[in-house]
């Protein structure tokens, strides 16, 4: 299955030109290029788009600003569509908190059954089955310890009832 692309639609050279654009206007001026400029819009997709690319970009030539930055932009831009996809990119590059921020994002009951229904998860169940159960672990050990302070010492069951059957 291949990875879900938020260049969707956009000319692979064009991509390719603009990505580059941006990591060496960094790289002469240490700073990123306005989106508006560069895409001729604002919006958070393409700073997430951008971001994502330009991460994969820091870590192989080691630049600790440019991933810090990515990094940060990635953390502000989360979203049902792009959470699953990003979170097996923040492994690929080893960004531990950007990985626990897309967990606590994923493990919201309101969001998790949402990511579910995306590519970017069908992604992670063909593609990352480590990282699925990572994500199952955390949701367990969330769901734990939601049972245990709701309890106040009583063993609970998943359907609410204690060991004795009281509600």
């Amino acid at each position: 299955m291949r990875r879900p692309s938020l260049f969707e639609g956009v000319d692979p050279a064009l991509e390719e030109l603009i990505i580059n654009q941006m990591f060496l206007h960094f790289n002469y001026w240490d700073e990123l290029l306005d989106m508006q400029d560069v895409m001729g819009t604002d919006l958070k997709w393409a700073a997430t788009l951008v971001a994502r690319h330009l991460l994969a970009a820091a870590d192989r030539y080691a630049l600790q600003r440019l991933r810090t930055i990515c990094e940060s932009q990635l953390c502000e831009g989360i979203s049902i569509n792009t959470v699953a996809t990003n979170y097996a990119l923040a492994e690929q590059h080893h960004c531990f908190q950007l990985k626990s921020a897309y967990l606590k994002f994923i493990s919201l009951p309101e969001n998790l059954k949402a990511v579910m229904e995306t590519d970017g998860f069908d992604y992670l169940k063909e593609g990352c089955p480590c990282l699925l159960s990572e994500l199952l672990e955390y949701v367990v050990r969330l769901s734990e310890h939601s049972l245990a302070s709701l309890g106040h010492g009583k063993e609970l069951y998943v359907d609410g009832c204690d060991v004795m059957g009281d509600e």
